[in-house]
């Protein structure tokens, strides 16, 4: 049972209101702990704290931000089992993939931004008469609400940005997997970072979240997470002209054209489908398959979902764990029964698993793949978020593109090809935010992230992220006669 509290001023709190939120391990359906539930009290608290620390650190130098934040890195890198562990039994991931993908992918978040510290520069324009230069300077309180799915590896590459361009932060991770967020305040103590500079507060969206957005002081607003919470914080920034990032959801197709490479596409089809559950906002969940290798891709990936290991996330082999919740594997079952209602022909999975032992009674679900929605079916609409992927069929470039664009959406795609040409011309026509060739989640993080229409607002990455946590000043000075 762990007791999770609140990270303000440098020091670990407990809720103003003196209330708890039960903490569910979804693996074992088992309370594992509580958290704060907090309330605008304690957003007070934390701005205050941000308040107090934000001269000294939007005035330390670069050089001394790198030294803590590589610092930081460095904890995140040592500390690994311990955070892998916390995050696996948070969320019910495979701890292999913890342990191998998230923790280290959080550590390399805070040592990219702490290099950019140090390299981020303003520009300089010259006139005959005069020469103009403009200023970065830090936004100065901002606040950064990141999702469960990936908890450490986004709250990261919030925070480490944010951090490094000089701001101090008042940070809120989700109520479902908190843990790695709050080690994370016992790392930033031993790294040195002073206290007020990042203050973690745990609670609810609609409580903690909305109190973050709402605060005057805070300048900023960076989330991920849902499409529908971001407009809601959208209609509160707006009004108050705040500086707004907002990664949302996605409905990611995959275009599978007959000249790909067919066993490894069919492999990283079905690591793009069911990765951490389908549970990624990259996740690919329209496969879309030309029609002269439909039959033969379809049955290979079936096989190939059917042999993914489901059961204990702390079993070394296990490749599919569990959903984050009882709420959510009600939800993901839900899209199930309606793509049955919408003609869908169920080919694998659809159901319910129940592993033995320890996770009883863990929230688990089958690989599930339908075929046969058409792709105005909610199904092949709506972001389902889960490990369920539709198969469609098209017969050319053309009818593909317009499978592709036929959605709400707009965060990423995959294209699976051998023809050079071809990958060009679809890459510049599909309309998201990303596109791999015959890759998936393979990321350069000097690159700008987000997406178009209903996957979001801004960009985060590289010199993107420092730019939106930095305001723009321009001073222009004119040459003495």
């Amino acid at each position: 049972m762990q007791h999770i509290r609140n990270f303000i001023g440098g020091e670990f709190k407990e809720p103003a209101s003196g209330l708890w939120i039960e903490k569910i391990n979804p693996a074992t359906g088992h309370t594992s702990g509580s958290i704060p539930d907090s309330d605008q009290r304690d957003v007070e608290l934390a701005v205050a704290s941000a308040r107090d620390a934000l001269s000294r650190w939007s005035e330390t130098s670069p050089q001394e931000r790198f030294l803590i934040l590589e610092r930081i890195a460095r904890l995140i890198q040592e500390r690994n089992e311990d955070l892998a562990l916390a995050e696996t039994n948070d969320t019910g991931k495979p701890l292999a993939l913890s342990s191998n993908v998230e923790i280290p992918r959080a550590a390399s978040n805070f040592r990219f931004f702490a290099t950019a510290a140090m390299q981020f520069s303003s520009e300089s324009h010259a006139m005959p008469d005069s020469i103009n230069f403009t200023l970065r300077q830090p936004i100065g309180i901002v606040g950064c609400i990141s999702p469960w799915n990936l908890p450490l590896y986004l709250f990261s590459w919030k925070v480490a940005p944010a951090l490094a361009a000089g701001n101090c932060v008042v940070a809120k991770p989700s109520e479902l997997s908190p843990t790695t967020a709050y080690l994370l305040g016992e790392i930033c103590q031993e790294a040195g970072l002073p206290p007020g500079v990042l203050n973690i507060v745990h609670g609810l969206g609609f409580k903690t979240g909305e109190a973050i957005v709402r605060h005057p002081d805070i300048k900023a607003i960076s989330f991920t997470g849902g499409t529908q919470t971001g407009k809601t914080i959208s209609s509160i920034t707006g009004p108050m002209f705040k500086k707004t990032s907002l990664e949302l959801g996605g409905k990611n197709p995959c275009l599978v054209f007959e000249d790909c490479d067919f066993d490894k596409t069919v492999s990283e089809v079905a690591r793009l489908a069911f990765s951490n559950q389908g549970q990624i906002c990259l996740c690919g969940s329209r496969i879309l398959v030309q029609r002269s290798i439909y039959e033969r891709f379809r049955d290979a990936l079936v096989q190939k979902a059917e042999k993914l290991r489901i059961g204990d996330p702390l079993d070394e082999h296990t490749q599919f764990g569990s959903l984050i919740s009882e709420a959510h594997l009600k939800k993901v079952m839900g899209y199930i029964d309606l793509a049955r209602q919408e003609g869908g022909i169920c080919l694998t999975g659809g159901e319910i698993f129940r592993p033995e032992g320890r996770c009883k009674n863990g929230f688990f679900l089958r690989p599930t793949i339908f075929e046969g929605l058409g792709p105005s079916c909610r199904v092949n609409q709506e972001e389902v978020f889960g490990p369920v992927i539709t198969l469609q069929v098209f017969e050319d470039e053309t009818e593909a593109l317009a499978l592709a664009n036929d959605s709400p959406y707009g965060l990423a795609a995959t294209l699976w090809t051998r023809d050079l040409s071809r990958a060009h011309r679809v890459a510049n026509k599909i309309q998201t935010g990303i596109v791999w060739v015959n890759c998936w989640l393979n990321r350069d993080l000097r690159t700008p992230f987000g997406g178009v229409r209903q996957s979001g607002v801004g960009r985060e990455g590289g010199w993107e992220a420092m730019k939106f946590f930095t305001e723009p000043k321009n001073v222009c000075i004119q040459y003495s006669k």
